[in-house]
């Protein structure tokens, strides 16, 4: 059955002059006469059987209709426009991925590493999208998903890569000040929002008192308690996985034990078996995969 869409050009044009609530400026961006635009629009009302201007004189406004109207087709048409671009920029040859992933894995560990899958595999390019929770994998444009284990992923193939062991960091700086034989208890502490027990398990495991562990700034990202512990605010419980730079420069120290009580483990998760999924994503699987084990050997 044929689809009752209007032309693509009425609907560019109703969407400039809804914009610019004029049909004279949208005739300018265009490259059309006034005229022109208000044909078009004239025949996308007749079509929908709605008016969705106003005219008043030689002004026009948008209808209540028009209003809402107007909404949906500029998303629609942003939309589309974003998706004709994306598939403009994909190579001819080989192939393309798109990889959901917790942010600052991505920015800390993946990206680093991206030149190596790069050099091995130039013909497939891979997008790489933030997504902080679990979502539904299938239908969601992405081919594969980065993140810790979760019940969420019922049905989908897990492939575990790397344990997070979140530890204690400073600046050197805040601990030669505060003197060699200063405790965490009378140091700033710096906490991740969603994780906001994470100083008070640390501290049972550790044996450890703290008078009130939930005192201190708060940040939504490891990539911000880093800055922040680098910056000499406080200190950080952070992936150890995530600060080899900064241990290694001298940028940040660890004098106090790995939290290894409050363990995550992160996860290639596939909306497949890896041996039925597409060349690309597989190339990129037994990539994540290797240098996950050559990390953890």
């Amino acid at each position: 059955m044929r689809r009752k869409i209007p032309s693509n050009s009425a609907l560019l044009a109703f969407e400039a002059a809804a914009r610019h609530g004029s049909f004279a400026r949208a005739a300018a961006e265009l490259a059309l006469t006034e005229g022109a635009v208000s044909r078009q629009i004239g025949r996308l009302e007749a079509f929908l059987n709605v008016a969705l201007f106003e005219r008043v004189g030689n002004r026009v406004r948008l209808a209540p209709n028009g209003k809402r109207y107007a909404v949906q087709v500029r998303e629609i048409l942003d939309r589309l426009e974003r998706d004709s671009l994306y598939l403009m920029g994909q190579p001819i040859e080989g192939g393309s991925i798109d990889i959901a992933a917790i942010p600052t894995f991505a920015t800390r560990w993946l990206i680093p590493r991206l030149k190596r899958f790069q050099n091995a595999h130039p013909n497939i390019t891979v997008h790489i999208a933030e997504r902080m929770e679990p979502f539904i994998l299938a239908g969601s444009g992405f081919d594969a998903a980065i993140h810790f284990e979760h019940p969420a992923w019922a049905g989908m193939h897990l492939h575990p890569l790397l344990e997070e062991v979140l530890v204690p960091v400073c600046s050197p700086a805040l601990l030669a000040e505060a003197g060699a034989n200063v405790s965490l208890d009378q140091l700033p502490r710096l906490h991740r929002r969603q994780n906001p027990d994470a100083w008070q398990l640390y501290a049972k495991e550790a044996g450890i008192v703290l008078t009130n562990s939930a005192v201190g700034a708060r940040y939504d990202l490891h990539s911000m308690l880093i800055a922040a512990a680098v910056a000499g605010l406080g200190v950080a419980l952070v992936p150890r996985l995530y600060i080899g730079a900064e241990l290694e420069q001298g940028r940040l120290v660890a004098p106090w034990a790995d939290g290894k009580a409050i363990t995550k483990t992160f996860c290639l998760v596939l909306p497949e078996p890896l041996e039925l999924s597409a060349a690309p994503l597989q190339a990129f699987a037994k990539w994540m995969l290797h240098e996950a084990r050559g990390l953890a050997s």
